[in-house]
């Protein structure tokens, strides 16, 4: 018996590292002699460089950058030597997570500090950049990011603009000149599970700007301002990208990715899942069980239990979930991959208490599985 677990972290619980863990452990009770092989997965969010490192035994670094408020923080990256990889979790150095509930501000908010990370990279000798872009407090257009990599950002008299998206309503000129060079000889990818364009109705201002602290006035500021800057990119840069899809990601970091730096923008969990060979491990597999905290509709975006679903199922292996909790229009799942899928509690228990108890739960949950599937299985032989 050869089963891959390829779970996505449970937020506030367990990295993936850890439910992988916990499930093994449940399907070992069962299955003592059953090859379990861990896969921690990730789909471009919170988790994403420890879930890499995980599996390709790669080195965590971390350096001190700017926050998304201006204040210092120490950020994490990864680094795969072999093949000169940095691995990039924009929310590390730009994340909602920083900022406080009541000093969240989109107006004010830059990605700086992902450019400082990006600029450790270029320092490591990185030929390859993995921009993980979920999770962000930023609404700059990657804007922050580019002045920490040599992009000067003048307003009509000469100076430095100030950070954050609403300043780039005072945007003149785009100078590149002292833009750093190393930038043309490294291959970037995005890494995300959002296609949003860069400005209008669907942009990034009007459908993540408020969750950042922006009101109704500021959305409608900060879209003409992302508009403005994407005009005087297209003056200077080779092509206009705003109207693609993921341009909005990141509070337009996904923008500036692309336009600055050339950046191919992926499905996060299928940048994860080649990083981690995934698809080589599902490879006669008899299964695979995945996870994530909330299981719902939402998953179809392109999260992970999704995505590795879509491979279990070029290979003909069927897949069962484990997740927190789950959540209308879970079943929608079914006609994508998935054959079954459980909830951790077994009955009435607070959301505090099952991210307390996650370990039991998920190794009762994968031992419960692995029984039904014995049964199964000797009902077909019998």
């Amino acid at each position: 018996m050869k089963v891959i677990i390829a779970p996505d972290s449970f937020k506030d619980s367990l990295s993936a590292e850890g439910v992988a863990q916990a499930i093994a452990q449940g399907l070992a009770q069962v299955w003592p002699d059953a090859e379990l092989i861990k896969c921690p997965m990730a789909d471009g969010g919170e988790g994403t460089v420890e879930s890499v490192l995980a599996a390709c035994h790669g080195q965590l670094r971390s350096c001190t950058v700017q926050g998304p408020l201006g204040g210092t923080v120490e950020a994490r990256w990864g680094w795969l030597a072999e093949s000169a990889t940095a691995i990039i979790e924009m929310a590390e150095a730009s994340g909602l997570q920083l900022v406080p509930p009541g000093q969240r501000d989109a107006c004010s908010s830059s990605t700086f500090g992902t450019g400082e990370l990006i600029r450790a990279a270029l320092d490591a000798g990185a030929q390859r950049i993995i921009l993980a872009i979920g999770g962000s407090a930023t609404n700059d257009g990657g804007a922050g990011a580019m002045q920490a990599l040599g992009v000067q950002l003048l307003d009509a008299q000469g100076a430095t603009l100030a950070r954050g998206g609403l300043a780039l309503a005072q945007l003149a000129r785009i100078n590149l000149e002292s833009m750093d060079s190393r930038l043309a000889q490294v291959r970037f990818e995005i890494a995300a599970d959002v296609n949003n364009p860069l400005c209008g109705p669907h942009g990034a201002s009007a459908i993540f700007g408020p969750q950042k602290g922006a009101t109704a006035r500021h959305v409608e500021q900060l879209d003409q301002a992302l508009g403005h800057f994407a005009d005087h990119c297209a003056e200077v840069l080779p092509r206009d990208v705003r109207d693609e899809p993921g341009s909005g990601a990141a509070g337009g970091l996904g923008f500036a990715a692309k336009a600055f730096l050339g950046a191919q923008f992926r499905a996060g969990v299928d940048v994860v899942a080649e990083l981690v060979g995934l698809e080589d491990a599902v490879s006669g597999a008899d299964l695979v069980i995945t996870g994530e905290g909330r299981f719902d509709a939402q998953t179809l975006r392109g999260k992970t239990p999704f995505g590795v679903a879509r491979v279990a199922k070029q290979h003909g292996v069927p897949v069962i979930v484990i997740a927190g909790t789950l959540g209308e229009g879970y079943e929608q799942m079914y006609a994508h991959g998935v054959d079954a899928a459980f909830a951790l509690p077994g009955g009435p228990m607070s959301l505090e208490q099952a991210c307390s108890e996650a370990p039991r739960l998920l190794r009762e949950r994968a031992a419960d599985i692995a029984r039904v599937w014995r049964l199964g299985a000797q009902r077909s032989r019998g």
